[in-house]
């Protein structure tokens, strides 16, 4: 069974996604659901392990080798977005049921747990394809489901913003599939280890620069890269709580999975000075994400958008690791692609649990909420302190790696730590303003101690200690981050 793990992971939702359709009782939907999430997260975990042990998983469906078959491959990168993908699917299911069933009617939740699973194969399919055209078709699959998720729930003013995702989502679709075009007119083929290899006999190399262009604009799209992120604060704030708190964790994590695969292993090894284009056109779109989406964030008043915007600055850090072209950079830009997940996935989890019983959201009328949920409260200040980045938890490791990055940036390193250094200092400012507000505020109105139902707390606590879990012992997603980089820099899958 160990070497069809890369086609079972895309297989098992997929199939599960039409089963769980017919499942009408109440709860039984949302327990298949779970269980083949569980499943897919468990196929994600065994085949991390074998390649932290230095394996990769090849795998061609049919039978049909490379390039004319359709080719399945996992490595070390890839092999940390499964993790991050599954993992969210699957804490956000488990944790869910309760939240599901206050914002999600019972006769549309089997369809809503099969959008779920729809969604969760198409981004595990994006992360194990080796071909360029199916890495659009698992887009789209994850992308359609997730506007079917995020308009989902009983407020109305999630129309809106899934439109406005809907738009955005197919302009980037668009311009990777128009790229994907034209280097398939030159190339004739769409695997990407054929294409990497057949670049380098195209005379003409005019299209493909114009195809590099289109696709990466295309992902940054995806990506919610400053400033082409204005889809995701009104996405993930009228979503469905536990909908933000699984494509909070991973959807534009994949999306930058994609663009960095793509240019380091397709053109930085055909194209001469394209290190330094690279560089040059996503450093200042990541300082300034960075700095304008942190400062946005301090004064936010809402606080699920609050943390919307301070996931676009988080991007800007994954994009300024690999801005720096170098295998310290790009460790650095890996490891916090795991750690945010975590980071931002436990406190959309907690603030699930707040909305068991604070129906408005909005800073001020969740003061004092400590006192009445102490054990969520508790949580938001282990998962506000990793996306700051105080020592011990996982969020310090990626920043202190990609300050160690920074300062082998020769004359401009000093001024890149800054930023760093500024940047974490208005995270700890936002963050504070959340914690001040639960603790310190007194409440808005005398509430009866209740914590959230108990299968939420749960995994919102296991999340909280993995994040200081993985900021004590850090080696497991270290060792893929790093294996990963010195593969990208290899121009290798």
């Amino acid at each position: 069974m160990t070497p069809h793990l890369p086609a079972l992971q895309v297989i098992v939702p997929m199939l599960c996604a039409p089963l769980i359709v017919l499942l009408k009782p109440r709860g039984l939907a949302w327990a298949g659901a779970s269980a083949a999430a569980l499943l897919s997260f468990a196929i994600a975990l065994n085949m991390a392990l074998a390649i932290a042990g230095g394996g990769t998983f090849g795998y061609d469906m049919g039978g049909w080798a490379a390039p004319y078959g359709i080719e399945l491959w996992v490595g070390p990168f890839s092999a940390l977005v499964l993790l991050i993908v599954t993992g969210a699917g699957a804490a956000a299911m488990l944790a869910g049921r309760a939240s599901v069933d206050r914002q999600i009617d019972v006769e549309r939740q089997p369809l809503f747990y099969s959008a779920w699973l729809l969604a969760l194969a198409g981004l595990a399919g994006i992360a194990v394809s080796a071909d360029a055209f199916n890495i659009f078709v698992f887009m789209e699959i994850s992308s359609l489901a997730s506007y079917v998720l995020i308009a989902g729930g009983p407020d109305r003013r999630a129309l809106p913003a899934v439109f406005k995702y809907l738009i955005m989502g197919t302009i980037g679709a668009t311009f990777y599939l128009i790229g994907i075009g034209l280097v398939y007119m030159m190339t004739g083929t769409l695997n990407l280890a054929d294409m990497e290899t057949r670049i380098g006999n195209v005379v003409d190399i005019n299209p493909i620069l114009v195809a590099a262009g289109f696709i990466t604009i295309g992902l940054a799209l995806k990506a919610a890269v400053f400033p082409l992120h204005v889809w995701l604060p009104n996405a993930y704030t009228q979503a469905p709580h536990m909908v933000t708190v699984f494509l909070a964790a991973c959807a534009t994590k994949v999306a930058i999975y994609v663009l960095i695969r793509f240019d380091f292993f397709v053109f930085q090894a055909n194209f001469e000075n394209h290190q330094l284009q690279f560089s040059l056109f996503l450093m200042p779109l990541a300082l300034a994400g960075i700095l304008v989406a942190s400062a946005v964030a301090m004064f936010e008043g809402h606080i699920k958008r609050l943390l919307a915007m301070s996931s676009v600055a988080q991007i800007g850090y994954i994009m300024l690791g690999a801005s720096f072209v170098s295998q310290s950079g790009l460790t650095a830009s890996a490891v916090h692609l795991f750690n945010h997940a975590l980071a931002k996935g436990g406190l959309f989890l907690a603030i699930a649990g707040l909305a068991c019983h604070y129906r408005d959201l909005r800073l001020d009328q969740l003061a004092g909420a400590a006192r009445s949920m102490p054990l969520t409260s508790a949580a938001i200040v282990i998962c506000g302190f990793s996306l700051v980045g105080i020592p011990g938890t996982a969020g310090f490791i990626s920043k202190w790696l990609l300050i160690d990055a920074a300062m082998d940036q020769g004359r401009f390193a000093w001024l890149l730590v800054a930023i760093i250094l500024i940047s974490s200092l208005m995270a700890l400012a936002y963050v504070w303003r959340i914690i001040e507000t639960l603790y310190l505020k007194p409440a808005v109105a005398a509430l009866a101690p209740r914590e959230a139902p108990w299968p939420l707390l749960a995994v919102t606590w296991l999340v909280a200690l993995a994040n200081i879990g993985f900021g004590l012992f850090p080696q497991f997603p270290l060792a893929l981050s790093e294996a990963a980089a010195k593969l990208l820099l290899m121009h290798t899958l």
